[in-house]
């Protein structure tokens, strides 16, 4: 199992856009649960987005409509497109790969930096 791969994290300023990427294990994407999940300083990580295999999506209430959650099973990699950033998004950025119990991978993160 390859670990999960993110990129895309910068600092940029409120209201400001940024899209992350992961790129994940190929042979197991397509039937992968695939989530975006941040942790801040001081902070529990928390769940941002997730996508099922059947390309189902579900938000926080924190970034519901801010935030777009999208899959290319072609190319194993899932998207997080965040438009209107604000200063409390600062965070750790983690990409989740989620099939059972036993397959359960995490990617290393990627910083995303909101201010001005």
């Amino acid at each position: 199992q390859v670990q999960p791969v993110e990129s895309g994290g910068a600092l940029v300023q409120p209201g400001g856009s940024l899209r992350l990427s992961c790129t994940a294990s190929g042979s197991i994407f397509s039937i992968s649960r695939m989530g975006w999940y941040r942790q801040a300083p001081g902070k529990e990580r928390e769940l941002v987005a997730t996508i099922t295999r059947g390309s189902s999506t579900d938000y926080s209430s924190s970034v519901k409509g801010r935030f777009t959650i999208s899959r290319d099973n072609a190319k194993s990699t899932v998207y997080l497109q965040m438009n209107s950033l604000k200063p409390e998004d600062t965070a750790v950025y983690y990409c989740n790969q989620h099939i059972d119990s036993w397959r359960d991978y995490w990617g290393q993160g990627t910083q995303v930096t909101v201010s001005s």
